[in-house]
């Protein structure tokens, strides 16, 4: 069901059982697949594909060019999974040479009103982003990730799985997998243990890793901690998923607890 006021480009790959609603724009190389709902007054642009299932609310904008001054036209693409929800005035941009030149969102993601995904951005499954929350250039949101109300991300910071971001955060350092992550500039409170529960992790599987989390953070020189503790934890997944997350390559620190 297409409603006759809105413009779609002929060239557009249009699936079947869309709906698209009223005052909608679809450009030359948009791809919808199936089970698509645009409500009204959606604009979609540039070489972009949005994944069957996917519902977009009023005013949003996806695909159009990256806010980067270095974007010189070249050629650059957004991939968004299936069945995203993605609300009023959120804007997503495609990727850029410097990044790779792709965009890409997973599945089951929510994007809450006026939320922003930049250019050259790799967001996982499950992942929700509350209202007002902009998401700068190069970043990376694993999987089953919530970032609260009016926070901002900044360019390549990187927030592990499972982790939680409290509501009017500055994330300006990397949040490890399954951390609790607050402050006016970012600090761990903990560890998001009613996340974990929620996943049906262990008992023991969560009590080893909070044991490992204080090891790790028990002084300043992580490396040295994590030295100390080589070996200790091998059993356990959790701990190797948050060890291997702050020895991976990064442009930004890892965001620590507030004493340390």
């Amino acid at each position: 069901m297409i409603h006759k006021s809105s413009v779609i480009h002929p060239k557009a790959k249009i699936s079947s059982n869309v709906k698209i609603g009223p005052f909608c724009y679809i450009g030359s190389q948009v791809t919808v697949e199936d089970g698509v709902e645009l409500i009204s007054n959606v604009h979609l642009d540039g070489n972009t594909k949005i994944g069957k299932g996917t519902k977009i609310f009023p005013f949003a904008s996806v695909g159009t060019q990256p806010q980067d001054l270095k974007f010189k036209g070249e050629k650059n693409s957004l991939e968004i999974g299936e069945y995203n929800t993605i609300r009023e005035y959120v804007t997503i941009n495609p990727g850029t040479q410097g990044g790779g030149s792709k965009t890409i969102i997973g599945n089951n993601c929510l994007f809450m009103i006026s939320s922003h995904v930049a250019h050259d951005c790799k967001i996982g499954n499950n992942v929700i982003i509350a209202n007002n929350v902009p998401l700068g250039g190069h970043v990376t949101i694993e999987d089953h990730v919530v970032i609260g109300g009016n926070s901002a991300v900044q360019q390549f910071t990187r927030i592990g799985r499972l982790a939680m971001i409290g509501g009017m955060t500055g994330v300006l350092k990397d949040v490890i997998p399954f951390g609790l992550s607050i402050g006016n500039r970012n600090f761990l409170q903990g560890l998001n243990l009613i996340g974990l529960r929620r996943q049906k992790y262990k008992n023991q599987e969560i009590i080893d890793l909070d044991k490992a989390y204080k090891d790790i953070f028990s002084s300043k020189n992580l490396q040295e901690n994590l030295t100390k503790i080589n070996g200790q934890y091998k059993e356990n997944k959790l701990v190797d998923e948050v060890i291997k997350f702050i020895e991976k390559d990064k442009k930004r620190p890892i965001c620590t607890p507030l004493d340390k």
